[in-house]
């Protein structure tokens, strides 16, 4: 793209955020005699001529002609009419003397200001960019500049070197710093531009900042939130301001976090501090319950989603109708698990009428299925209409799991495989034909599938750590198995299902005591059918049959049909 091009296109982004960001409504003001124009008639030929200019494609001597009478006048609609002439005539030194000329000649007028500011961005001249967004928040009433301050980051994005950005807004927001109403505001923004470039401790430091600074305020804890995949030393800041009485919203997206870090127990426990304290906050309970259904407390997850039910059934929020939705699937999957057919169908019956079609027919077809009633879960799943190419999509690999699930996996390969044939380079088909050519034991096709994926995406853990997993499983070429497991886990340190892979590969390279070490965090943190698999045949061979007895039989509760939970029972003789 040419550099003028890549001016214009930058300046119609930072237009849209400045004035949009700036923006504030102004009382309306009593009515005052009208003032003496000052335009006689040689001015008011000389505009005339200017805008004749700029019609007739002179726009250079039309903008000149313009700002001449601006500056006689000093009137700011006419300077404002200069810089627009400078805009089409595609004069980016133009537009910026213009804007400049406007805030010399009436320094009173912030709308020059963010004119400077904005020009200066779309020419790229940071350094000068965050001299005029100085001036411009501090021109600013003081009670409106937390808000322009925490849109700087918005404002700044278009920048290709954001650590050049967050340097100078850092310098630009010296007085915000001083000020206690802005301090909070400015360190959040600060960074956030920091954590955007990549220099999370700098950003960890700006949220220590900004909370000492103002250990009530909001923004730098959301902040922190981003921050603790990367700086998990913030977390004892994060837990001692959750002691206090923070926000719901706060609080839940908090305990979302702690949920993505696999810190399962913490994420509950701030969870049950937001259903004693908010009863009526629906969204708690709603994220309470989809936690404890994960780690495999039905009972208490029914509850939970049950209440949220209570909460929003009179809503017709498309949120709340939406959250109605994922509680009843969830209710019914927990029915299931429980044997309760009838009773997941009768919470299936009261999905609302905008229920994702693809979520409703699987779990229709899946309850079906456990009924027996193969032909008629197969033709709910078939007979759905999608609307949209991401429908259709989903469509083929909510089949395909199915047909997997339901040991028809032959079906699976026909389907994906045409699937992949009209979309060769799309990720979740290519993901799903992997999976399909493993239960199929093409391991060859399965290999060029997930090297494919590691091409097409590779900063994704799953292909790393699915042909990493596949090759330790088979017991074969076992130090690249490693190699690519640990590759995954690079990718993905929080992972259980890596960490699984992880121990499973120790194992196989005779590493028993490190196996066993990561075996036992991972099923720690991620209960489940076949870590538990793994975790008891290590213990096993170590001879502690007894304590893998009983993770087994925890495992069989966990997913009775999982098939390398059956076969590893199978391979030890060992009864439950």
């Amino acid at each position: 793209m040419m550099s003028s091009m890549k001016f214009w296109f930058r300046l119609a982004v930072l237009s849209s955020l400045a004035i949009g960001a700036w923006a504030q409504p102004t009382a309306p003001k009593a009515e005052s005699p009208p003032k003496p124009s000052a335009l006689d008639a040689a001015l008011f030929y000389q505009i005339l001529l200017g805008e004749l200019n700029t019609r007739q494609g002179s726009t250079g001597s039309g903008f000149s002609i313009m700002l001449d009478a601006a500056r006689k006048t000093r009137d700011p609609a006419l300077f404002q009419r200069s810089v627009d002439m400078a805009l089409q005539a595609r004069s980016g030194e133009a537009a910026l003397q213009a804007a400049q000329t406007w805030k010399r000649e009436i320094p009173s007028a912030t709308e020059a200001s963010r004119y400077v500011l904005q020009i200066l961005l779309a020419l790229n001249r940071i350094d000068e960019a965050g001299k005029a967004l100085a001036v411009s928040i501090n021109e600013l009433p003081l009670d409106e500049q937390p808000g322009a301050i925490a849109s700087v980051p918005r404002l700044f994005s278009v920048v290709k070197d954001q650590a050049l950005a967050a340097d100078a807004v850092e310098r630009a927001l010296t007085k915000a710093f001083t000020q206690k109403t802005t301090v909070a505001t400015a360190w959040t923004t600060v960074g956030r531009m920091r954590r955007d470039a990549g220099q999370i401790s700098r950003a960890v430091e700006a949220v220590t900042q900004g909370h000492a600074a103002d250990p009530k305020a909001a923004g730098p804890l959301i902040l922190a939130l981003s921050l603790l995949v990367n700086a998990d030393s913030l977390k004892p800041m994060v837990d001692a301001a959750m002691r206090n009485d923070v926000t719901p919203d706060l609080r839940l997206a908090y305990a979302r976090t702690l949920v993505s870090l696999q810190l399962i127990p913490d994420a509950l426990a701030q969870l049950v501090q937001l259903n004693d304290k908010y009863p009526v906050f629906a969204d708690g309970w709603l994220i309470h319950g989809l936690v404890l259904q994960e780690s495999s407390n039905l009972l208490e997850a029914e509850k939970r989603l049950e209440q949220y039910v209570r909460l929003v059934t009179p809503s017709n929020t498309p949120e709340h109708q939406a959250g109605l939705a994922e509680a009843l699937m969830n209710l019914a999957q927990i029915a299931q698990k429980k044997g309760q057919l009838e009773r997941a169908q009768q919470w299936l019956a009261q999905m609302p009428a905008g229920a994702d079609p693809i979520k409703l027919a699987s779990r229709q077809a899946d309850v079906l299925a456990q009924q027996g009633r193969l032909d008629e879960a197969r033709q709910v799943l078939a007979q759905v209409k999608p609307t949209n190419a991401e429908q259709a999509l989903r469509k083929v690999l909510a089949q395909s799991f199915w047909l997997r699930e339901n040991r028809d996996t032959a079906a699976a390969y026909v389907l994906v495989r045409a699937a992949v044939d009209k979309q060769p380079n799309n990720t979740e088909l290519l993901t799903e034909l992997s999976l399909v050519c493993e239960k199929l034991k093409r391991f060859d096709e399965m290999e060029a599938l997930l090297r494919q994926l590691m091409a097409l995406a590779p900063q994704e853990a799953h292909a790393f750590n699915a042909l990493g997993y596949s090759l330790a499983d088979r017991n074969i070429r076992l130090n690249e198995a490693l190699q690519l497991i640990e590759k995954a886990v690079q990718l993905a340190p929080q992972d259980a299902y890596i960490q699984d892979s992880l121990g499973w590969a120790k194992f196989r390279l005779g590493q028993q005591a490190e196996a066993l070490a990561i075996l036992r965090a991972a099923y720690k943190a991620k209960p489940d059918a076949e870590i538990a698999a793994h975790l008891g045949e290590v213990l096993w061979v170590m001879g502690q049959q007894k304590e893998a007895g009983t993770l087994w039989r925890e495992g069989l509760l966990l997913k009775a049909d999982n098939e390398t939970l059956l076969e590893t029972l199978k391979r030890f003789n060992f009864k439950p």
